[in-house]
């Protein structure tokens, strides 16, 4: 079926061609005039024909496309689902479209996300990358064209920026197992990038000095990105004849395979082994047992970001802005006494 143009609402109307310009374009105060009533007969014949405008040709003629770019590191990560939702539901509001990338945790894979995002005609971009060396160099590029940016992590580039401070919240997940007697807690630094996460294996080991517990290199598990990774880290750490009695995992995504780790080990949670994730997704409150996490607010930097990306473009010249979100340790029950001593 042939899509109504604005002639065929003008012939429905009985007006001309430019009258139905003028009015589904909002120009009619004070420059052209155009009654009511007229106004009101076009407006109808549009609704009756189904009328849209050709949101095309209209950026072509403003030179924006009220289209916003996000590019999140994965999309299997319940996480960055958060983000995503919050993000479009924000854009929407204000009247934009978001046009969704992901880099799949693969270098090659954000490398080809970036170009595309590129090469598309966006009024600005969302972008939280993994490969910062890779990201410099094409964000250099985009703020060559002047593309208005803001960065979800990544406070090391100078664009706008929003993101969490992992330090203290880290520095209390240590304090909390201490607490309860565990001394040998371990940490898996499941990621795609060598400098992910380094927030929270530094402050880990800061931690540890807080409590007066020593580092050991060996309860740190270094793995990659995925589920099944975590499982496997976990496996290696259940299975030394020194097992650490406490594991803090760098997400909980990664968190639920260790989760199933020590289920497949035999050991219970937390009698056994207590267990700590990062952001607090939805579904930490409805595992068995449900997991103590580190809150990160995905909701307010998906709203943040478009709400700074749309600052940028309403005052182009501001200074640079940096929102930094708080986190906080949320007790459930994946935490527990070290084996051997009683609640007290």
């Amino acid at each position: 079926m042939k899509r109504p143009t604005q002639a065929d609402v003008a012939r429905a109307a009985g007006v001309s061609r430019a009258t139905v310009s003028y009015v589904l374009n909002q120009q009619t105060k004070g420059r052209v005039p155009i009654s009511s009533e007229t106004r009101e007969r076009v407006l109808a014949a549009a609704a009756a024909l189904g009328y849209e405008p050709d949101a095309r040709a209209q950026s072509l003629r403003s030179g924006a496309t009220r289209t916003i770019g996000l590019l999140v590191p994965d999309l299997q990560n319940p996480h960055f689902w958060q983000i995503v939702d919050s993000a479009t539901q924000a854009a929407r509001q204000a009247g934009y479209d978001l046009l969704l990338s992901s880099g799949d945790l693969d270098r090659t894979q954000e490398e080809a996300s970036l170009k595309s995002l590129l090469r598309r005609r966006v009024d600005g971009l969302i972008l939280s990358v993994t490969f910062t060396r890779l990201a410099q160099e094409m964000l250099g590029q985009m703020a060559a064209r002047r593309l208005p940016i803001v960065m979800i992590g990544g406070g090391q580039f100078d664009f706008d920026y929003i993101g969490s401070d992992y330090r203290e919240s880290t520095r209390e997940v240590v304090a909390h197992l201490q607490g309860l007697g565990h001394r040998r807690i371990a940490f898996i630094h499941g990621v795609a990038s060598p400098g992910r996460g380094q927030d929270r294996l530094q402050s880990y080991q800061e931690g540890l000095q807080d409590a007066g517990l020593p580092f050991d290199e060996s309860l740190v598990a270094h793995c990659g990105p995925s589920i099944q990774d975590g499982y496997r880290a976990a496996l290696q750490l259940m299975e030394r004849p020194d097992r650490p009695t406490a594991i803090i995992v760098i997400n909980d995504l990664l968190a639920m395979g260790v989760l199933r780790a020590a289920a497949d080990q035999g050991l219970k949670v937390p009698q056994e082994l207590s267990l700590v994730g990062y952001d607090d997704i939805p579904m930490a409150d409805y595992l068995v047992p449900r997991l103590t996490s580190v809150h990160m607010d995905a909701e307010a930097i998906g709203q943040g970001a478009v709400e700074l990306l749309l600052q940028r473009l309403r005052v182009p010249e501001d200074p640079r802005r940096a929102i930094r979100i708080p986190t906080r340790l949320v007790v459930r029950e994946s935490t527990g006494p070290a084996p051997g001593r009683t609640q007290g």
